[in-house]
């Protein structure tokens, strides 16, 4: 199978936007790097195998069509302007997650209590912060990566700290598809460098199952919130136990 010069492309710069080298997405294809870089460079590969580096990149074959398209590649990161605007205004902030999810204006309709002029009206606000392309009909063409990332220490950043992270929190984790860990423990300096790629993997395989069930209707999908984190960190509990001087 041979592809456009375009799409080839939107392949490299997705790579980039991760970070990811061809040695890298070699070793998460189970291939040489030789082979990697002698199927970008002829690009040619089959369906499969363009569905499968479209899976390490968390992309949907959409998307990467998009994005060829596009011909410039998506936000790996919002600005300070785009978040603040999205926590300034908790509807708008909806109206992104819902059509980053891939959500019809006739399911947000069914769902929510938004009227067409409504909804229409948060679509045009995120057409001009740049985040989605409005296109006829309310339908939207996304400008992000789908796995973009919050500004550390940006708005949303401190908005989950501040509001968001009670909220995750308050009720228990009891249910069949939940799950809370906590653990504490002793590592050593290689052993933290290893649990956070780990962690990251773990990022990156999330943003997999999205692109894969992007597809999927509304009704069979289910929003779930995945927190990772990972910190040298003592319990302000116990800091009064510390000696000081």
């Amino acid at each position: 199978m041979s592809l456009s010069i375009d799409l080839v492309d939107a392949l490299k710069r997705a790579l980039r936007a991760q970070g990811m080298t061809y040695r890298d997405l070699a070793q998460r294809l189970d291939l040489s790097e030789a082979a990697v870089k002698r199927m970008f460079s002829l690009r040619a590969m089959t369906l499969a195998r363009l569905e499968a580096i479209c899976e390490v990149l968390g992309l949907g074959l959409q998307e990467l069509s998009g994005d060829a398209g596009r011909g410039r590649p998506p936000l790996v990161q919002l600005d300070e302007a785009q978040e603040q605007a999205l926590v300034d205004t908790p509807p708008l902030m909806l109206a992104m997650f819902l059509t980053l999810n891939r959500w019809r204006q006739e399911d947000v309709l069914a769902r929510f209590s938004f009227t067409v002029a409504e909804w229409t009206g948060l679509m045009v606000k995120l057409d001009r912060l740049g985040i989605i392309e409005l296109l006829p009909e309310n339908r939207a063409r996304i400008l992000t990566a789908r796995n973009f990332r919050w500004r550390q220490d940006g708005p949303m950043e401190r908005y989950f700290r501040a509001v968001l992270l009670e909220d995750f929190f308050a009720d228990p984790f009891s249910g069949e598809r939940d799950t809370l860990l906590l653990l504490s423990g002793s590592l050593g300096a290689d052993s933290l460098v290893q649990l956070k790629s780990r962690l990251e993997e773990l990022a990156r395989e999330f943003d997999s199952l999205l692109a894969r069930d992007a597809g999927l209707p509304v009704e069979e999908r289910t929003g779930v919130s995945l927190v990772l984190a990972q910190k040298p960190w003592m319990l302000r509990v116990f800091e009064p136990y510390l000696r000081r001087g």
